[in-house]
């Protein structure tokens, strides 16, 4: 593991000394790769997902757009399945990414889609 990504595992970790998530307002976590992103709502009481969208998925993957629109269209398809639950409020959870960028479009998305934070 390099430099960098050790720094963001630490930072990972320093921010999930502060927050998680409950059933009733669970947290919703990012994972960037090079070419995807991935979120997901997690209960951490029961340590389950609620609920996971990603850039890999069918209709987001069909579509010819940059990565940060991409982005955006998994923020709205969690904020979607969070609205089928029944969850209207959620933590943010940026696992140690700069919001900036790619995160801050999911982050943009869900809230768009009516998500609180």
């Amino acid at each position: 593991m390099n430099n960098k990504s050790k720094a963001r595992v630490k930072i990972k970790y320093r921010i999930r000394k502060k927050i998680s998530g409950a059933a009733s307002k669970p947290r919703l976590s990012v994972f960037r790769s090079n070419t995807d992103i991935y979120a997901q709502l997690i209960d951490d009481n029961n340590g389950v997902t609620l609920a996971a969208a990603s850039s890999r998925q069918k209709d987001i993957q069909a579509q010819k757009a940059p990565k940060t629109e991409k982005s955006k269209m998994v923020g709205a398809a969690i904020a979607t399945k969070a609205k089928e639950l029944g969850i209207s409020t959620v933590v943010f959870d940026r696992g140690g990414y700069i919001y900036h960028g790619r995160v801050k479009a999911v982050a943009e998305g869900a809230r768009e889609a009516g998500l609180d934070f």
